[in-house]
């Protein structure tokens, strides 16, 4: 028996797009004005310039820009502005999106495949936002005899370390969420919570095949955090200090992986099995475990995991960048002439014969500041790509190979470069009193 799929009328689409602008008018009319209203009696409206800008004062400015930019400005250098846009989460998410677009491009093409396609008129640039609205609008399916509350809770403290990670990441000078005296090790304290909340995802389940994952998930990651926290000692005591903000300084003249070359490859291979990328994707082994750990994980749910391991992915590759490649630094490349002339100096527009306003600069992030963030991003990229090239290329390790990686050959490793880094400072070289 086959079913004959119903004529598509353009007058039930109209239809349907008006009921919806209606109801929607009203929804915002008798709950969302009146929302707005009673909020706004308890906010403490900011004071700039000696003037309490509440929303008439802002909307009036928004239609001055010599008005404007200062209050943009203002906002720019507010707490919650790197937690949300920038250095923060925003900034991290759109990266983490381009990553999984380019990977799945980038996979396509190895395999002799297209990839994503058909939504989006460009290579299927849409696909992304079309897989994140499949996910938020499918139902969570939980098991029946699931621990719900802790099964509930490990997705959202997967995605939260991960923010907790990218929220120690100096992007630019200045630019920093948490800039603490510390930073390095308040890094191994997040990076320590990873394997806790996948064991707990994974007994909270009640099912065996995320068991095994996540069994194999925290051997795993107990067997390569050690060598990737010795693989950094090194440049600790070349710099004497934990400040990643300083770390990045200390490489002015020269990155650290110069003359830190072994922590740098045993760095970026504890990355790998930290991230759980092929070849460390026991954790995952669709081939045997169905998708390990992340089984069970539907909906939303499973969304916030992905977003979580792709933050993670950033802000690892952010880590090696800040300290083996230098962060920030790298030759003046922005801003060219005559963009200098209008940051500093501003414009001046007519809109008619009888008005001349002088629109100032457009100071809102610092030249310097601009310029790091493009070296930033630029290396920042570079390392993702080369995270994600394994995935195409080589096949995945048995986990008593895996293991043997990391506590006889990796953790052999970073002791050399410690001893290395020893050397460079008892000899004189680098540090204080160093030639360099």
């Amino acid at each position: 028996m086959s079913v004959i799929a119903p004529k598509f009328r353009l007058s039930y689409l109209i239809k349907g797009i008006t009921d919806n602008i209606f109801w929607i008018i009203v929804l915002v009319t008798l709950l969302g004005i009146p929302a707005i209203q009673i909020v706004l009696i308890y906010i403490d409206f900011p004071v700039i310039d000696g003037e309490i800008w509440n929303p008439f004062r802002v909307f009036d400015a928004m239609t001055h820009p010599e008005r404007a930019l200062p209050l943009v400005k203002n906002f720019m250098q507010t707490d919650l502005f790197k937690i949300v846009a920038f250095p923060g989460f925003g900034f991290a998410a759109l990266i983490a999106a381009g990553t999984i677009f380019v990977e799945r491009k980038l996979l396509a093409k190895l395999q002799l495949r297209v990839g994503p396609f058909y939504c989006g008129k460009v290579e299927g640039i849409l696909q992304l936002m079309s897989d994140g609205l499949k996910l938020i609008s499918k139902e969570i399916i939980i098991p029946a005899k699931a621990d719900k509350p802790l099964f509930w809770a490990a997705p959202v403290l997967f995605a939260a370390t991960a923010a907790a990670f990218v929220a120690l990441i100096p992007v630019a000078p200045g630019m920093v969420i948490a800039d603490i005296d510390l930073g390095l090790l308040a890094v191994f304290a997040v990076i320590g919570f990873f394997p806790i909340i996948t064991v707990v995802s994974a007994w909270s389940a009640n099912s065996k095949f995320p068991f095994i994952g996540g069994i194999r998930a925290l051997y795993q990651m107990v067997s390569f955090e050690i060598p990737l926290i010795l693989s950094l000692l090194g440049i600790v005591m070349l710099t004497g200090t934990l400040n990643l903000s300083e770390i990045v300084e200390s490489q002015v003249n020269f990155p650290w992986i110069i003359f830190m070359p072994i922590g740098a490859i045993v760095f970026f291979i504890c990355i790998l099995a930290e991230l759980e990328r092929i070849p460390f994707d026991l954790p995952e082994a669709e081939s045997e475990i169905v998708a390990g750990w992340l089984t069970e994980l539907s909906g939303m749910m499973y969304g916030l995991v992905q977003l979580g391991s792709y933050l993670k992915l950033y802000a690892f590759a952010a880590l090696f960048v800040v300290m083996f490649l230098g962060g920030w630094n790298g030759p003046w490349v922005y801003p060219i002439e005559p963009i200098a002339e209008v940051i500093t100096d501003g414009i001046v527009i007519m809109p008619d014969a009888l008005v001349i306003k002088d629109i100032p600069g457009l100071p809102l992030l610092s030249q310097e500041m601009i310029n790091g963030t493009i070296w930033f991003v630029l290396k920042t990229a570079a390392v993702i790509f080369f995270i994600l090239l394994p995935r195409g290329v080589f096949p995945r390790i048995r986990i008593d190979l895996l293991l043997k990686i990391g506590w006889y050959k990796l953790i052999v490793l970073a002791f050399i470069n410690i001893f290395i880094a020893l050397a460079l400072v008892y000899g004189g070289i680098i540090g204080p009193g160093g030639i360099l």
